[in-house]
């Protein structure tokens, strides 16, 4: 057996992105040291162990580029947890999506592409917990 350990991040600050990353999320760091700080999801939650932490790394090189690699967040208020991840830091970008997306795109206070989808309907819902 393999899981994915966790993301690791370039980060030109990664201990305040593992702040706002833990706020977003609602997790909690873990460890932190001059050059590196890890997110995990809550001891004991459905999460814990399953999901992968979110390492952050000192890095001295800005973001330049698109991600190669982004989260997806599936809340259940989708208007509302955008305008909770905008206090906290992120800003809405364009990459290029439709004006008639039903995901959001932000990005997190270094720049990194995030998207907020909109809720599951019932039937998506029902589908999902019975795979």
């Amino acid at each position: 057996d393999i899981r994915i350990q966790c993301l690791v991040i370039d980060a030109l600050d990664p201990a305040a992105q593992a702040r706002f990353w833990a706020a977003a999320l609602g997790w909690r760091v873990t460890y932190e040291n001059e050059n590196e700080s890890v997110v995990e999801p809550p001891a004991g939650s459905a999460e814990e162990n399953v999901a992968p932490d979110l390492l952050f790394v000192s890095s001295v090189e800005p973001k330049r580029h698109k991600n190669r690699l982004h989260l997806d967040l599936r809340p259940l208020d989708q208007r509302a947890e955008v305008d909770r991840l905008v206090d906290l830091g992120a800003r809405p970008i364009d990459i290029g999506q439709p004006p008639t997306a039903s995901w959001v795109v932000l990005a997190d206070p270094e720049g990194n592409e995030f998207c907020v989808l909109r809720p599951l309907t019932p039937e998506e819902l029902a589908d999902v917990t019975s795979e």
